[in-house]
C-alpha cells in the first residue's frame, strides 16, 4: 500500500486555458523590454544624445513601473485580477500608440512619455499576472508554476529583439554614418525624420495588436481568486510585509536584479562599440544572450524539481559574478562572450526571487507584496543611468579613458557585479535560514 502523499499538480486542467492566456502576458512585456533596449543606442545617435541622456529611455520605461505598481495593487484590492489585466493591456496599447504623435513632433520627451504610459500598463499586468499565476494551484508548486509562466517571457524578448534588429536598427540611416553630428543640418533633419518614423512603426503596430488581445481577454471567463473576510488597510499590510525578512530582503534583491539585467542588456551595444562592432552585429550578440536566457529559464525551472530555490539562486548568482568579472577585466570579443553568458545565469533570478518573497503570504498580502516587487523594477531606471554616467566620465564616447587598467565601459560593469553579489547572499540567506529550517522541521 502506497501511503506517500499525492504529488501536487503544477497546472490543473480546469484552469489550463486561463493559465495560457495569462502566461501570454509574460511574452508581451518581454517584447516591450527587448524592443526598447536597443532604442537607447538608436536615440543616442539620431538625436545626438550622450550616454546618460539616452538612458532617460530606461528611466522613463522602468520609472513607469515604480510609479504605477502601488496604484495597481490598490486597484486590485477592490477589483479582480482580470480587471487589472484589462486596464494594463489598455494602458500598454495607449503608450505604444503615443509613438505616432511623438514621431511627428520629433521630441525626445514625447517618446519617453509614450514609454512611461506604456509601462503604467506593464505595471498593472505584472502586478496582476505574477500573483495570479502563484494563486492558480497548490502553494507547494507556486514558485515552479511562476517559473513555468516566466519561461515564456524570453520568447517575447527574442521576438522584440528580432523586430528591433530587423525592422529598426537595420533601417536606421544614421547608423550607417560614422560621424552623424558632422553632417550639415539639412541632411541631419531629413535623416532624423526618417529614422524616427522607423523607430515609431513597431510600437504603433504593437498598440494595434494589443487592442485585439484586449478583446480576447474580455471574451474569456477567468477564474476568481479572492480571500475571505475583511481586508486590512494597505498600510497595515505593508507593515506586516516589512517585518517579513524574506519579503523585505527579496524586494531589495529584485531591485538589484532588474538593475543588473537592464544594464547587461542595454550596454551590450556600447561594449560592442568599444571593440569596433556595429549596432546591428551587437544585436546578434544580444539575440544570443536572449536565447541563453530562454534555455537557462527552462533548465532552471527543471532543476527546481530537485533542489531548493534559494540554493539554486545562490549558485546561478555565483556564476553570474564570475561572468561579470570577465566582462570587466577581459577586453575584446572574449569579454563580450562573458557578457552574453551572464544572461543564462540571470534567467532564474526574477521569478525565483518573486516566488520566494511571496511564499506563505495570504492573497491579500500577495497583492500588496506584488506591488512592492514590481516597484522594485525601478532598479532598471536608476542603475543604467548610473552606468551611463560612468561611461560618460571621460567623454561621450565609450572608451575615452581607462579605470583600473580597462576602458570605462568595461569598468562600468562593476555595478552588475555588485548586484549579483547581493543576490548570491540573498539566495544563501534563504537556503540557510528558511529552506534548511523547513526541511529539518518536516523531518
Amino acid at each position: 500500500m502506497n501511503n506517500s502523499p499525492e504529488k501536487p499538480v503544477v497546472v490543473s486542467k480546469k484552469i489550463l486555458v486561463p493559465f495560457i492566456l495569462v502566461t501570454s502576458l509574460f511574452a508581451l512585456w518581454g517584447f516591450a523590454n527587448a524592443v526598447t533596449d536597443p532604442m537607447v543606442q538608436a536615440f543616442k545617435k539620431v538625436l545626438e544624445l550622450s550616454n546618460s541622456q539616452a538612458a532617460w529611455v530606461q528611466m522613463a520605461f522602468y520609472g513607469g513601473y515604480f510609479c504605477m505598481a502601488l496604484p495597481a495593487a490598490m486597484f486590485m484590492r477592490k477589483y479582480s485580477y482580470k480587471t487589472g489585466i484589462l486596464i494594463g493591456i489598455g494602458l500598454y496599447a495607449v503608450g505604444a500608440l503615443l509613438f505616432y504623435p511623438a514621431a511627428i513632433t520629433e521630441q525626445f520627451w514625447f517618446f519617453c512619455l509614450g514609454l512611461y504610459v506604456l509601462t503604467f500598463g506593464l505595471a498593472f499586468l505584472e502586478t496582476a499576472a505574477n500573483p495570479y499565476i502563484l494563486a492558480m494551484g497548490d502553494k507547494r508548486t507556486a514558485t515552479q508554476r511562476l517559473n513555468l509562466a516566466q519561461a515564456f517571457n524570453p520568447i517575447g524578448l527574442i521576438a522584440g529583439l528580432f523586430v528591433a534588429q530587423q525592422f529598426v536598427l537595420k533601417n536606421l540611416q544614421s547608423d550607417d554614418i560614422a560621424d552623424f553630428s558632422a553632417l550639415e543640418e539639412a541632411s541631419k533633419v531629413l535623416i532624423r525624420t526618417s529614422d524616427l518614423l522607423v523607430i515609431r512603426n513597431p510600437y504603433v503596430i504593437l498598440g494595434l495588436v494589443l487592442l485585439g488581445i484586449f478583446v480576447l481577454f474580455v471574451m474569456n471567463k477567468m477564474p476568481q481568486s479572492k480571500d475571505e473576510g475583511a481586508m486590512p488597510s494597505i498600510g497595515k499590510t505593508f507593515g506586516i510585509l516589512l517585518k517579513n525578512k524574506k519579503y523585505a530582503l527579496g524586494v531589495l534583491a529584485q531591485i538589484v536584479y532588474v538593475g543588473a539585467q537592464i544594464m547587461c542588456w542595454t550596454y551590450i551595444y556600447q561594449y560592442a562599440e568599444a571593440i569596433q562592432i556595429s549596432a546591428v552585429t551587437a544585436g546578434y550578440y544580444q539575440m544570443a544572450a536572449f536565447i541563453l536566457f530562454t534555455v537557462g529559464r527552462a533548465i532552471g525551472t527543471y532543476l527546481l524539481r530537485f533542489t531548493s530555490a534559494g540554493k539554486l539562486l545562490m549558485l546561478f548568482s555565483l556564476f553570474a559574478i564570475a561572468c561579470a568579472a570577465g566582462v570587466m577585466f577581459i577586453e575584446g570579443v572574449l569579454g563580450l562572450y562573458f557578457l552574453v553568458a551572464i544572461s543564462f545565469f540571470m534567467s532564474l533570478m526574477f521569478p525565483t526571487i518573486y516566488g520566494i518573497a511571496l511564499e506563505d503570504l495570504t492573497e491579500e498580502q500577495s497583492k500588496v507584496g506584488s506591488a512592492g516587487l514590481i516597484m522594485a523594477i525601478v532598479g532598471g531606471a536608476l542603475m543604467p543611468k548610473a552606468q551611463g554616467m560612468i561611461i560618460d566620465y571621460g567623454g561621450n564616447g565609450v572608451a575615452d579613458l581607462q579605470i583600473l587598467g580597462v576602458a570605462e565601459v568595461n569598468f562600468s560593469f562593476i555595478l552588475p557585479l555588485f548586484c549579483f553579489i547581493y543576490i548570491a547572499w540573498y539566495g544563501r540567506h534563504i537556503f540557510k535560514h528558511h529552506e534548511v529550517k523547513t526541511v529539518t522541521t518536516s523531518l
